[in-house]
């Protein structure tokens, strides 16, 4: 079962096409990271995909990027969500039928 009908973007993904790409030249990913008050390495493992938007990284990407904590979460939860969906083994999971066991 997938969970939704396309590919949803990392965060990351979506920092670089929003924020870096169009203001490259202007915007740095170590401005970002020293606004951030997180490492250059800490933001680039974000950018580059190799780490997840926690709450407390969540908080402080929609207070320098924009956007609500809410926000930033819900696209991590939705990436993770779509990925799992087509590895996690789930063939000999049965729900429960409560209305049987009602009766």
């Amino acid at each position: 079962m997938s969970y939704q009908q396309h590919n949803p973007p990392h965060p990351g993904e979506l920092i670089n096409e929003v924020y870096l790409k169009p203001y490259e030249g202007k915007l740095s990913r170590s401005e970002i990271a020293r606004r951030m008050k997180v490492s250059r390495p800490t933001f680039n493992r974000l950018v580059n995909q190799e780490s997840n938007v926690s709450p407390e990284m969540a908080i402080r990407l929609s207070k320098v990027l924009g956007g609500t904590p809410q926000s930033w979460l819900k696209m991590q939860a939705n990436y993770d969500l779509f990925h799992t969906s087509k590895t996690a083994k789930l063939g000999q999971l049965r729900p429960f039928n409560f209305e049987e066991l009602e009766a």
